[in-house]
């Protein structure tokens, strides 16, 4: 049996005297869409942050794939497979759709920044951006500066450069944040689409993406994860309705 995708035991994390992850053990496994829920302050953030390496457990221990990732710089963790985006878009506004995606292609193949050689020449980065941005549905945007896109192409654009590494688990915060419903959905086909074959774990407010996206949900409340199930047995558990689902589970 394989392990689990990401795997974390008994991780905690503290703020001086205020404790805001606390106790967490969670197993995704390897091609699961996983959904993280819960109230604000709960903790979700800051659960993702520990996840890609932004923030070091207090106790507690992280694996990715099997190996132990625990309290490893960023940089080391995209090298082991994992991406993530952001709440707060992360693009660069005066560079085109191109440019962004091609950015993140240089960096996933190894090249660095160098004065003697042409990007434009650069064995199968151009193949690979045009393939991304086909695949988040923004071929014909290519030459737009990113910061001209609507606020919907905006977070595509954010999903093509996070799967630009080829990683086999994407980490999505809150991809829908800010959207209409007619965005939303084409969002959600986007995501269904990119990540088919991937591990995916995702933080998300829209109940009505977490329920039709997700095969298993975790409900974290203050800190702890009180109930981890498929869909239809989330919905039905009391003391997630109690916590946070409330009328929406009915």
């Amino acid at each position: 049996m394989s392990a689990p995708a990401i795997e974390l035991a008994g991780v905690t994390k503290s703020f001086g005297a205020t404790r805001i992850i606390n106790g967490v053990d969670l197993a995704v496994a390897p091609g699961e869409r996983h959904a993280i829920i819960g109230p604000n302050g709960a903790g979700k953030s800051t659960l993702f942050n520990l996840i890609s390496g932004r923030l070091s457990p207090s106790d507690g221990t992280i694996r990715l794939d099997g190996e132990d990732i625990t309290g490893q710089p960023p940089s080391r963790i995209v090298a082991r497979g994992l991406a993530r985006s952001f709440q707060v878009t992360n693009i660069f506004p005066k560079l085109s759709v191109w440019e962004n995606v091609r950015c993140a292609v240089l960096r996933a193949m190894g090249y660095r920044p160098s004065f003697w050689r042409s990007v434009e020449r650069l064995p199968g980065v151009a193949e690979r951006t045009a393939q991304i941005l086909e695949r988040i549905r923004l071929g014909h945007r290519a030459a737009t500066p990113a910061g001209m896109l609507a606020y919907a192409d905006q977070r595509a654009l954010e999903i093509g450069i996070t799967i630009a590494g080829d990683a086999g688990v994407i980490l999505l915060d809150e991809p829908m944040a800010g959207m209409s419903h007619s965005e939303s959905a084409h969002a959600l086909a986007l995501i269904r689409d990119v990540t088919r074959g991937r591990t995916l774990l995702m933080v998300e407010h829209d109940m009505a993406v977490v329920f039709g996206l997700a095969d298993r949900i975790s409900v974290l409340v203050y800190g702890r994860i009180i109930a981890t199930d498929t869909p239809d047995r989330i919905r039905e558990n009391r003391a997630v309705q109690e916590a946070y689902l409330g009328t929406v589970a009915a």
